[in-house]
Parts: C-alpha cells; structure tokens; sequence
C-alpha cells in the first residue's frame, strides 16, 4: 500500500467554543474540528459562467449541466481578499457576530431562516448564495450591515460596505421547540456541513466528497463555491437547496434535502465530473474524533472516562448482518478496509449516551449525534475505508470513514451517488433477536492483580441483548473468533450474573509493530447471536 500522507493541523475547538456566550458560538460550531489544511492552500474560484444577476430559470440539470462544462476547462482559483476581508486574524473573527434580524427568509411563511459566515481569517475564498424562488435564482447578497463588528474591529469596518461573498451559512429552524430557532445544518469550509437531530450538540461533520485522502497522492479539499437555496412555502418542513463544487481534479452538482427531526435525514444527490484522474475517490466521507475510551485510558490522567464524538464505525450489510469496529487512537496512521457491496448503511455511531460515561460538563459528548450514510441505488461494490490518526488532543478530529468505489476515476469520467444522512442519537433498535456490542475493554495481558511478564494485550467484549442475553450461562453458545498477524492465546466466554451480557475475553500474542486483526462473534442453536466485532490492534 502507499504511504499514507501525513495528518494535517485541525482547528482547536475548545478556544472556538470559549465565545459561546455570543452568536459566533454557532459560527464556532461549524469551525469545530475542519482541518487546517483545507483552508491554508488557495482556494477555488467559481466556474466563469456563474449566473448574472438577472433572474435565471434554475433546475437541478441545468447545475449539472454547468459543472460539466466546469469540468473541461482548467481550474482558476480566486484572487487573494484584500482590505479589512484580507487582514482579519483570529481574535478579529471571533469579534464578529450575524445579526438575527437581517436573516433571510424571516418575512415569508418558510419554517427555515438563513444566517451568513462572515469571510476572512481561514475562509479567504467567497462563497454565493442564491435565493431560487418560482423556478427563477436571485443572488442573495450580503453587506457590513448584516453583521456586528464587536471591540476595535468596529473602528475598521465601515457601514454599507458590500461584500464578495460569505464563507458559509446555516440554516435554522425550530427543532426542539415550537417559539426557537435552532441551528440545525451549517456549510463552512471546502465542502464541510453537519447537522442536528432533536437534543443533539455538535460533533461529527460530513463533507461532499474526499479525494486521495491519507494515500500517496497530495489530498484535495473540494470546496462548496455556489449555493442556491429554493424557498419553502406555507410552513414545508424540508429545505431544498443546490450547490457547485470545485477542485482541480472534480467538479460536482449536488442535491440536499434536509428534513428536521428527532433524526434529521438530507438526502444528497452527488453528479461528479472528473478534469483528472484521481489515486482514490471517497464519497460520503464522515469526519470525528476519538481521543480514548475504556481500552486506551491508561495513558491518559484524565477524570473523564470516556472523550470522543463517536466511539464505533457501524456497516449494515446487504444481508443485514451488522458489523462494528470500535475506534482506535493508534500509535501512527492506520487504515482498515472493509469489503461491500451494496451495503444498507454504514456509519460512525455515539453509542453511549449517559453523562456519567463522559462527566464532562462543557462537552456533553453524550449529546453528540451519530450519523448513518444509506445508500440509495447500486452501488455495487467497493469498500468502507476507516482511517484513524494518531493524535493527543481532543480538538483535533482524527477519524474519517467514507465510501470507496471499486474501479479507477479517469479524466473525463462521470459518477452519480445517491444517499440519505441520518443525524441523530440513532439508537440501537430494541427488541433485536441480536446482541450488539456494550463495550470493549483492553489491558495488559494475564492474569488481573499479579505481576504478569508475559506480552499479550487482553481485550474484554461485552456483547448485550438480544436472544443471547436471555440465554443460562450453561447455554450452548460459542465465540467464533480469528486473528491475523498474531494469535490467540486464551479465550474464555461467560455470562454475568444478574444482566443480560455474555463477556468474550481474548488475550492476544503478537510481534512487536505488527498491525493485527481480529473478529469475533457468538453463535449457538445454528444461528448468528451477534453482531460481528472487528478491532485493529497495532502493538507499538
């Protein structure tokens, strides 16, 4: 395989959250987590033939349209900001704050209100709106009066001042209460979006497409340039709304349709063309963090026994049975593949969600949603890739997962993806004839409270629920296990008492710097009783 490309910085969202008290704080909350180095390169320009400001008829073939076109001409990237737009840092941004009373859309009947980001500090390259009302696109324009200018930066922005453009936008809505609007999806940086379900707090982001991510090949950040948003009537409670992407390998039309709720679903529409080809395609790529949990503590003095926006990689497979991978935080970049085709659904997941699993009060990961991709069509096949970067920082996201096609991407190529996100607590369905996976523990490996010299690592997984959680601990029920690149050196399986958890305690031997895998699942009465559990183990 090629040598993964080196983790970039990310952004430190502890510092963007500290402005919670303001406005910006849901500005923050688009910022957290979207990687440096999406923004320190120059940023993409708009397609040459982007709309006139007289009313355009609009439909979604006449987008695709445009970025095939797009496709065959050279990628232009935009001209540096200059002014104010150009010198704005840090401490001047977070000065900055939209005005609620110059959203969009507040003085029709739509459910929906749209509120801006302003331009500068990482987000140098413009980004438009457009209003489609009737079948007919009006560029939404913005201006200083739309924002506030806190501090000294007051005495540097002037009035009236029309701007090229914004950085993103949000969308809000009265998701958990009838007289508040909520945010409830944000656009900010290259064509990173997340969104909410009902009760749920910021963590895991979506992108529109990822490109050579941790290959060989340097990775692209395709960027959202346009945005054309059709106006919902009398009180409709999905926004619908259009964007043109940009990179210099892909262009891309694509489709959302966001429907609040206790899951909030989009349901995207992705038509790529392709100027280049490309060492590897991802597409629906999801973006999180996981610093530690129950089997990497130890090297962490931390009061807090849990810290992550998601703690497992979930894949439904096309015969439904379900897959999952507990998170790392490895030691180098890792990466783990997993074969599919036409999967139901594949997702990273929040499976806790009590406070005392995490006891922060600031972070409330248990309010983090988790996010399914779903599939709609053939996808035939491919695989799920997980790549896990190693990191120290809770600020710094470090997972990604996303869909890999099978087959290479040449110039002049032509994909269309279709797929639902589901955003939300997503909890695991009960009743299930299943068991799924309660927890993974690790330690060293031995017998617990004696001195131990040998090298193996134990791995403790509790599988819960289910017809195996109803069984005696006499049932006949086995764990059905493997391993590559090491070996299992004892295997015990019980039942504990009183609960309806089956313990599967694997002590496992292997080289020094071997990356090792390992399965697991239980099975008994001529029936899978299970989930699947899979786990990398890279021993450093």
């Amino acid at each position: 395989m090629p040598a993964p490309a080196a983790p970039s910085a990310r952004l430190n969202r502890r510092l963007l959250l500290s402005a919670a008290s303001s406005s910006l704080a849901l500005a923050a909350s688009g910022l957290i987590g979207l990687p440096l180095r999406a923004q320190e390169a120059p940023a993409d320009a708009p397609p040459a033939s982007v709309p006139v400001a007289a009313p355009q008829q609009f439909s979604y073939d006449w987008l695709t349209e445009e970025m095939r076109v797009a496709a065959t001409q050279p990628h232009v990237e935009p001209e540096n900001l200059t002014g104010f737009l150009g010198e704005l840092q840090y401490d001047d941004y977070r000065s900055i704050n939209f005005r609620t009373d110059r959203s969009r859309w507040a003085d029709t009947d739509s459910m929906f209100r749209i509120q801006a980001f302003h331009l500068g500090w990482l987000f140098g390259a413009p980004v438009r709106l457009y209003d489609v009302t009737d079948g007919y696109v009006h560029e939404v324009r913005f201006s200083t009066d739309d924002f506030e200018y806190r501090n000294e930066l007051a005495t540097r922005v002037a009035a009236h001042v029309d701007l090229p453009g914004v950085a993103g936008f949000r969308l809000s809505f009265p998701l958990n209460r009838p007289d508040v609007f909520d945010e409830l999806v944000a656009f900010l940086g290259a064509s990173y979006f997340r969104a909410l379900g009902r009760g749920n707090g910021y963590g895991i982001s979506a992108r529109g497409l990822a490109v050579n991510t941790a290959t060989s090949a340097p990775e692209e950040f395709p960027r959202f340039s346009r945005f054309y948003l059709e106006r919902p009537h009398g009180g409709g409670l999905s926004a619908v709304l259009y964007a043109a992407m940009e990179s210099p390998s892909v262009t891309g039309a694509y489709r959302f349709v966001i429907t609040p709720g206790i899951e909030t679903v989009i349901e995207v529409t992705a038509r790529l063309f392709f100027r280049s080809a490309v060492t590897q395609l991802g597409v629906a790529p999801l973006t999180s963090m996981f610093l530690f949990s129950e089997k990497n503590r130890a090297t962490y003095d931390d009061f807090r026994p849990n810290v992550h926006d998601s703690d497992g990689l979930a894949v439904r497979r096309h015969d439904g049975d379900i897959l999952w991978r507990p998170l790392n935080n490895p030691p180098r970049l890792a990466s783990s593949y997993f074969g599919e085709e036409n999967p139901q659904a594949f997702g990273l997941h929040q499976r806790k969600r009590s406070f005392d699993d995490y006891q922060d009060a600031e972070a409330h990961y248990e309010l983090r949603p988790s996010v399914d991709v779903e599939p709609i069509g053939d996808w035939g096949k491919g695989m799920v890739r997980l790549v896990e970067i190693p990191t120290r920082y809770e600020t710094n996201d470090n997972i990604v997962a996303f869909w890999v096609p099978e087959g290479q991407i040449s110039a002049g190529d032509a994909r269309e993806f279709a797929y639902r996100l589901r955003w939300g607590a997503l909890p695991i369905e009960e009743p299930s004839d299943i068991a799924h996976i309660w927890e993974t523990r690790a330690g060293h490996g031995g017998v617990s409270g004696v001195e131990n010299t040998g090298e193996t690592r134990k791995f403790v997984i509790d599988f819960k629920g289910g017809l195996l959680g109803g069984l005696p601990g006499d049932a006949e029920v086995e764990a059905i296990t493997s391993v590559q690149q090491g070996q299992i050196v004892t295997q015990t399986l019980e039942r504990l008492d009183g609960m309806d958890i089956w313990r599967l305690v694997l002590d496992v031997a292997a080289a020094e710097g071997a990356t090792v895998e390992l399965a697991a699942h239980i099975a008994g009465y001529g029936r899978k009783l299970s989930e699947t559990w899979l786990y990398q183990w890279i021993k450093a």
